[in-house]
């Protein structure tokens, strides 16, 4: 699914063929991550009707050209594009790559058109996988970027650059976090796809993948799936919404008849075994209700994330956590849970921290590592022009609306080019 501004409004698109109707825009630079579950694009497209400066509107193909050392840059305005398909859907990937002609905006885009030289920036174990596949269909060339680098880079760029992107959801409420630049590093990203990543973050490129799980959000997507016959993760994520872990789980109270075991500061509440209740039941799964089933799984695995996250955390020290991957969307129960587990095992001095754009890192970090040697290209930056009374340009990018369960939405954003489309990688700062 993709959501986009069109005209200043926020438009859903639930398929591809709907994605293809919508009006073409000028698309330039495009990056994806394929994952076991899910592949991530993030495009940057002209379609922004903002000015690029205060005095004079800029239509869409105008471009402002902006000094810097002895360069002439470009500032195009625009937004930055998120869509999100299935990894067992790959066909409808590429049929809505050919469809919107993004195959042709890789690096080599604006220099030659010959479809043996167009290359796209990818990242995920599937840009191996399936590189032969974009070649035979689409006739580009997976330019792979390492996932771990990506990752980082694509977090560490949100963290920095985009107002009300961080926040923390404690007791049922979201509350945004205003991250110093200065104070960022440490922390330890936790990148929940298919598996879980635990990675230190020490500052730009300098990182430690330092442990991770194999029970991740493919564990939830794929035990659902047996267990309660779902189609989707979005499906089985909505399930158990309806459900009740209570009747799945066992829990402190169930040994202790009812009673907390206040002794070790466990309330009667809490879960002692995870699908432990059906072990002195005589009962059968078709017995248990697909949304109690669900809940469950989720609570499980949720708890699991949070409790090994903060085990990580408390190794190294670090007191920020912070979480990314498309196992979140936004749900709030998920970060109930992972923020409750946090809290509990921390007693109170670590927290939990979400991305609105959780699920984009790895294609984002991607996105910003176009360069080629023969093109002469170097990083993107996205750009924000400051207030008329300043002339200097800052790496900030505003938030255009809210995004519904992080699965996408656009964000309008200025992107730096030179007179011969070559990026460069040094923003001033006022």
């Amino acid at each position: 699914m993709e959501r986009q501004l069109i005209d200043g409004k926020l438009e859903n698109t639930d398929s591809t063929s709907e994605l293809i109707k919508q009006s073409a825009h000028e698309i330039s630079h495009l990056a994806i991550d394929i994952g076991g579950s899910l592949i991530k694009i993030v495009y940057f497209s002209t379609n922004s009707k903002r000015s690029t400066n205060d005095e004079a509107p800029t239509l869409p193909k105008e471009r402002q050209e902006v000094p810097s050392r002895d360069l002439n840059h470009h500032i195009l305005s625009g937004g930055l594009h998120f869509v999100k398909f299935e990894t067992s859907k790959i066909e409808d990937c590429i049929n809505f790559l050919s469809s919107k002609k993004l195959q042709q905006c890789g690096a080599q885009c604006h220099y030659s058109h010959a479809v043996d030289k167009i290359k796209i920036k990818a990242t995920g174990g599937g840009a191996f996988k399936f590189a032969d596949l974009f070649k035979e269909k689409l006739g580009i060339t997976l330019d792979k970027v390492e996932e771990m680098e990506s990752l980082v880079a694509g977090a560490n760029f949100l963290l920095k650059a985009v107002n009300h992107e961080a926040y923390t959801y404690i007791g049922g409420r979201k509350e945004y976090v205003q991250i110093d630049q200065n104070d960022l590093y440490p922390y330890l990203l936790v990148n929940i796809g298919s598996g879980v990543s635990m990675i230190k973050v020490d500052g730009d490129e300098k990182f430690q993948r330092v442990s991770g799980t194999s029970v991740g959000g493919g564990t939830f997507w794929g035990l659902g799936k047996l267990l309660t016959k779902c189609k989707s993760f979005d499906e089985l994520l909505e399930l158990s919404h309806q459900g009740n872990n209570r009747v799945i789980d066992m829990l402190v109270g169930d040994i202790y008849g009812g009673m907390d075991y206040a002794k070790i500061g466990l309330a009667s509440t809490a879960i002692a075994s995870s699908f432990g209740k059906p072990v002195s039941e005589n009962r059968e799964l078709e017995d248990y209700k697909p949304e109690d089933i669900a809940r469950s799984l989720l609570r499980m695995i949720s708890n699991n994330i949070g409790q090994i996250a903060y085990l990580n955390a408390l190794r190294f020290g670090l007191k920020r956590i912070i979480l990314g991957g498309f196992f979140i969307r936004d749900h709030a129960y998920t970060m109930d849970t992972i923020s409750v587990a946090v809290d509990f095992w921390s007693k109170g001095e670590a927290k939990a921290m979400f991305l609105r754009h959780e699920g984009f890192l790895g294609a984002l970090g991607a996105f910003m590592n176009y360069k080629d040697g023969n093109a002469g290209l170097m990083p993107l930056q996205l750009v924000e022009q400051t207030p008329k009374s300043s002339s200097c340009i800052v790496d900030r990018i505003h938030n255009s609306t809210h995004v519904h369960e992080n699965e996408s939405g656009a964000i309008d954003c200025r992107l730096r080019v030179s007179s011969s489309f070559k990026i460069y990688d040094e923003v001033k700062r006022c």
